[in-house]
């Protein structure tokens, strides 16, 4: 894939000017990062501004107690750190979660096209915006007084809006999400959230096998997370 071709992939590149196009397409590189691999790290000095272009990578943090707590998965198209613009250190870590191609601008380099962009500045303000409202969101969510197994069929529900394939048995969740990992979106232990998957399970409302997750019916699931 040639720079033109990755920039064309961008959401945040959909309004602009078609010389902003034109300089982003000169100035941008593509990085390729194998599965596990780190783009940044929290507090690091980071002087580009990166864009998924093809797989998925994940932002987090670790806690005072060496807990991983993923905050957002992202894929194609989607801008990471929007933050960088700010000038200073990483505030999060980021991961790929797969196989992944990213397009890279330099800091000044990219500031300076949103300066004569105003499309292009309004849709990076709009992707930071979808950011603030998730964490919003997941704030809401995230309360002590909120059940567990409610909190992971949220989740599993918002997977399946975002990573579901629609069969006849219901929705499956097209990314490898395994228990550990549920357990790092949510901040709670795996055994906590293993017991918890299986009172889904004998609910009716998911199915597991070989490590996929199904949703049997996502009203259904919808309708569990939201009862009082």
């Amino acid at each position: 894939m040639n720079i033109s071709e990755a920039v064309a992939l961008v959401e945040a590149f959909q309004q602009a000017t078609p010389q902003s196009v034109r300089v982003l397409s000169a100035c941008g590189t593509v990085r390729r990062l194998v599965k596990g691999e780190h783009l940044f790290f929290d507090k690091e000095p980071v002087e580009m501004i990166y864009i998924v272009i093809s797989g998925l990578v994940t932002l987090y943090t670790v806690d005072t107690q060496g807990e991983k707590k993923v905050i957002f998965i992202l894929d194609k198209g989607k801008l990471i750190n929007e933050v960088v613009l700010q000038g200073i250190p990483a505030s999060i870590n980021c991961e790929a979660f797969e196989e992944a191609q990213i397009l890279c601008f330099g800091r000044q380099d990219f500031l300076r096209v949103m300066e004569r962009d105003f499309s292009l500045t309004k849709s990076v303000l709009a992707s930071l915006a979808m950011k603030v409202r998730r964490l919003y969101r997941q704030m809401k969510n995230t309360p002590n007084s909120v059940r567990g197994d409610k909190r992971i069929a949220a989740k599993l529900w918002k997977l399946s809006r975002d990573y579901g394939v629609p069969g006849q048995g219901g929705t499956t969740i097209n990314i490898d999400v395994s228990i550990t990992y549920l357990a790092e979106m949510l901040g709670s232990r795996r055994e906590t959230v293993s017991r918890q998957l299986k009172i889904l399970v004998r609910q009716g409302l998911i199915r597991i096998n070989d490590g996929q997750i199904t949703i049997v019916d996502r009203d259904k699931l919808s309708e569990y997370f939201k009862l009082p």
